[in-house]
């Protein structure tokens, strides 16, 4: 079966050109320009083609959870938010700490067909920090990284030894950094609003000293480690000094650690509620400069999706959490190209293949021969964001009424249209 994409705009490893896309089965068969072919043909003009975007940290919260979100909402939830590819974090109900729950996800992630799913197993049984889960099975199952994401590992050398187990299979760490003695029932930034407001607050240096120590740990062991979102000024000076130094660190960061200040939390919207809190504007302004200058290597979601229930209490009760994957796209364009903090090029990258080399997966380029993942957007077309529009069973964002550009109009995946047309 083949697919024609004629008149974009496709941006490519070494820029942009106005080329045409035939793609074949799954792949990328040829890429000129005034192709013909007598087959199913989508028209681009005036539209850019990217590589299919990859989101490495969110919430699909299957099994356990599915009345926050479950594989199919969220499947459907990210493929509209130009998204072909999808690693879903551990902390569901049982635990990701298995083959057995591996195995579980990827036969949904068949079942749904939409988006890729690549499951991300604990590092410790039941995310409680004390003893290693069993990493190899879940490797061999199809997990592609480690992480006990929702809350740090308070032991080092329980952290110690996931990182050199991980090692031996090939994945990584992906490191929540938290000493949660150090938050002690935290909600928000410490600082001003939290004054203001009266809400607990949490620390910079809750998430700096666990940086700083997982950091430590694979300069020591000579090993990669992986920095989950990252909010603060003072994590992104220790990640930027550490690849100074030549540690093999990466990081990410999300929409929100960018655009956003804890200004929002005077509304007292517990959709402002997320784990690690957005922070003052010295931090949102490090973040930007982070990703201009590459220490922070990729933007993720960290699609965080609740039912009304989880939201709709007091700010201290709460639950934490953003629902993002269907805004992300759009807001990163409007606010880091459109403002000319970066290049589309410089975003793609950040969006699709930074993120696959991180946890070692194919995808995140437009070429010959590559698979068929592609997303197509509008860069032009303006809209308002509108939760209630949201394919995932999550509309807590505090990004409702936002203008933003970057309209995703087709998702493909393996060649196959699962948005759009």
């Amino acid at each position: 079966m083949k697919l024609l994409i004629k008149n974009g705009t496709v941006v490519l490893p070494q820029g942009e050109k106005k080329l045409d896309v035939l793609i074949e089965d799954n792949k990328i068969l040829s890429l000129d320009k005034n192709i013909n072919e007598n087959c199913k043909t989508i028209d681009a003009s005036g539209k850019h083609v990217l590589p299919g975007l990859i989101d490495i940290h969110v919430h699909l919260r299957e099994p356990g959870f599915e009345g926050k979100e479950d594989i199919q909402s969220g499947s459907k939830a990210a493929v509209a938010g130009g998204f072909t590819q999808v690693c879903c974090m551990p902390n569901t109900n049982p635990v990701c700490d298995n083959a057995v729950v591996v195995t579980y996800i990827k036969h949904r992630e068949k079942e749904v067909n939409l988006c890729k799913i690549h499951p991300i197993g604990a590092i410790t049984k039941g995310l409680e920090g004390q003893t290693l889960a069993d990493i190899g099975k879940m490797v061999q199952a199809g997990a592609v990284a480690i992480s006990d994401d929702g809350r740090g590992v308070m032991d080092s050398n329980i952290m110690r030894l996931g990182m050199e187990y991980a090692s031996s299979f090939s994945v990584k760490c992906l490191c929540h950094c938290e000493d949660i003695n150090l938050v002690n029932g935290g909600v928000v930034n410490e600082g001003y609003n939290s004054t203001l407001t009266g809400l607990k607050g949490s620390l910079r240096a809750a998430e700096d000293i666990m940086i700083a120590r997982d950091i430590a740990l694979a300069e020591s062991l000579n090993l990669t480690v992986h920095i989950c979102h990252v909010s603060t000024y003072s994590g992104v000076e220790i990640i930027r000094s550490a690849k100074a130094r030549g540690v093999k660190v990466t990081a990410e960061t999300c929409p929100h650690y960018f655009i956003l200040t804890d200004d929002i939390i005077t509304t007292f919207d517990t959709f402002t509620k997320v784990n690690p809190p957005v922070r003052e504007e010295i931090d949102r302004q490090a973040i930007i400069k982070g990703l201009k200058d590459g220490t922070l290597d990729c933007i993720v979601t960290d699609h965080a999706p609740h039912s009304a229930k989880d939201k709709e209490v007091e700010y201290n009760l709460a639950a934490f959490g953003m629902s993002g994957i269907e805004t992300s796209f759009a807001l990163s364009y409007t606010y880091l190209v459109k403002s000319g903090i970066l290049t589309l090029s410089e975003l793609v990258n950040k969006m699709s293949k930074a993120p696959a080399e991180i946890v070692d997966i194919k995808g995140g380029e437009i070429f010959k021969g590559a698979v068929a993942d592609l997303t197509i957007v509008d860069l032009n077309e303006k809209y308002l964001i509108d939760s209630k529009n949201f394919y995932s069973k999550g509309k807590n964002t505090p990004f409702n009424g936002y203008e933003v550009y970057g309209k995703v109009l087709y998702t493909i995946v393996d060649g196959e249209v699962k948005f759009g047309g």
